[in-house]
């Protein structure tokens, strides 16, 4: 039922020995391929065995499965943009999908915007607490760590700790706030993430709650999740308990700590601006935009971009023929019509060749709009964003701003 806890672990032995926290991500993905339950899984592989360079897979064989067992920090993908560009929204092929819980807004988003079919997926929810770029992992581990970057296996954020595990089975930690006060770290919009249990999947897995025992906590969020587990259960694949009030305590306990982590470092970014006047906010922007060499990037990594032609295009006439966007207007249009339904996701920024803190205005802007509008970006698929939604009393032109006064829209 939704709501319902376990702490579950793979009844294989191979997949129980591969896995980090029990192998459940792989079985289940396993048993709904063995059983047809979908006709294909989405995850990561390592590329040639390296962990900073992971690549999206769409897996038919249930043998091929357990190739992406264990987690890849250091592997960012753009899950829903693969999904929608590449899969053609999955109208027709049932797929498992394996997604971050920026990853599962996105989808969420897009589903709404009718490029992709939800009910032809399964998204098995993945914890995040942050994620690594890769060029920025390697120099750390070289750097303050002083190991071979090649020789990290394993990545690990606990306890407000960075833990690396070496191939000789060495393990070293270091601070996670220093790092990233150093520069270091997660990625940047990782570090102002509040979502890290993501519970808009069908099922939400993570090793939070398991108390140091080599299992998987699941929580159930939705009927479809629901029924995947049951039978995986039922046909023997996994071995499921109920979790204890400590486990529970402990779960939530740490769910808390990422989510003051991420309060922290969101007045750490917004709050130089917060002081600045409007001349000197536009300023601020404006500045970061005259580097801006209109290479599109952003918006082709932005997994809530989905327009067929874009309005910024030079064929579109609102630029003249043979010119390009000027950077502001770039900029301003994207906000305009991505700005409601920004998942922090980073994309756009990481795409970025003149490193604009593309991002940070986007999530900024939405934490604004988020509590005006009682919107948030991906959280449930029946609510649309604020913008599609007008009501007869927001058309009312004796009194225009009345939507402002609002308690809901």
């Amino acid at each position: 039922m939704i709501g319902d806890m376990y702490l579950a672990w793979s009844s294989d032995e191979e997949t129980l020995k591969k896995g980090e926290y029990g192998g459940v991500v792989t079985t289940l993905l396993k048993f709904a391929l063995e059983n047809k339950i979908v006709d294909a899984v989405l995850a990561v592989k390592k590329m040639d065995g390296n962990r900073y360079d992971g690549v999206l897979t769409l897996i038919t064989n249930p043998e091929e499965v357990i190739e992406c067992a264990g987690a890849l920090h250091c592997a960012p993908l753009n899950i829903a943009r693969a999904l929608k560009e590449y899969l053609d929204g999955s109208k027709d092929m049932r797929i498992a999908v394996t997604c971050k819980p920026c990853d599962a807004r996105a989808i969420i988003e897009l589903v709404k915007r009718e490029q992709i079919n939800i009910e032809n997926l399964v998204l098995i929810g993945l914890n995040c607490t942050g994620t690594l770029l890769p060029r920025v992992a390697r120099r750390m581990f070289e750097e303050i760590y002083e190991v071979n970057p090649d020789d990290v296996v394993r990545e690990d954020i606990d306890e407000g700790k960075l833990i690396i595990e070496l191939r000789d089975g060495t393990r070293k930690e270091k601070d996670l706030d220093s790092l990233e006060e150093a520069g270091y770290g997660r990625r940047e919009n990782c570090r102002r993430c509040e979502i890290s249990i993501p519970r808009m999947a069908d099922l939400a897995c993570g090793k939070w709650g398991t108390m140091g025992k080599k299992a998987t906590f699941i929580e159930v969020c939705t009927e479809k999740g629901s029924q995947l587990l049951d039978e995986a259960i039922k046909a023997g694949y996994l071995q499921v308990e109920t979790p204890t009030r400590e486990a529970l305590d402990e779960r939530s306990r740490k769910e808390k700590e990422a989510l003051d982590r991420s309060k922290k470092w969101q007045e750490k970014n917004f709050n130089e601006l917060k002081g600045l006047n409007y001349e000197e906010r536009l300023n601020y922007w404006f500045n970061h935009f005259d580097r801006c060499i209109k290479c599109f990037s952003c918006r082709d990594a932005c997994p809530i971009c989905y327009c067929v032609e874009c309005r910024l295009e030079v064929d579109r006439n609102l630029i003249p023929g043979g010119e390009l966007p000027p950077d502001k207007l770039f900029h301003l249009t994207r906000l305009a019509h991505v700005g409601d339904s920004c998942v922090n996701c980073g994309q756009c920024q990481d795409a970025c060749p003149m490193e604009i803190p593309i991002s940070k205005l986007f999530h900024m802007l939405n934490k604004e709009l988020s509590p005006l509008f009682e919107y948030v970006p991906g959280r449930a698929a029946d609510q649309l964003p604020p913008l599609t939604v007008v009501t007869d009393e927001e058309l009312r032109v004796d009194e225009p701003y009345l939507f402002l006064k609002k308690e809901s829209t």
